[in-house]
């Protein structure tokens, strides 16, 4: 699923002659082309489609959407590991997880 997602301009630069940010969403920050709104600044909340701001949104909209696709795990969905997603979804262990590092270095089991 390919969503519109609010986000908060962190930063502004150019790249190639486009004008580009860096945009928080929920705590994921990407790279967001601003050619649609050149005019956005840092602290605006824009709303984002495939790597586009394509529109401005007042920060309690943004907040209040961002809370809701938390809810629904849709910024996961968007934004996470997409074989982890899929090993969750179909009750399969990650394909990409790492063991679990042992605290002590010492993995002898020890039974009574």
């Amino acid at each position: 699923m390919c969503l519109a997602v609010p986000g908060k301009v962190l930063s502004l630069h150019e790249r190639d002659g486009t004008v580009m940010s860096v945009v928080d969403f929920g705590g994921v920050h990407k790279d967001v082309c601003l050619e649609y709104i050149p005019d956005a600044a840092v602290g605006d909340y824009v709303v984002v489609h495939v790597g586009f701001a394509i529109q401005r949104l007042d920060e309690e909209s943004a907040l209040r959407t961002l809370a809701e696709f938390e809810h629904l795990g849709v910024l996961d969905e968007e934004f996470g590991d997409g074989f982890a997603l899929a090993a969750k979804q179909s009750g399969l262990p990650d394909p990409t997880a790492r063991p679990a590092a042992s605290g002590s270095g010492d993995d002898t089991e020890v039974t009574s």
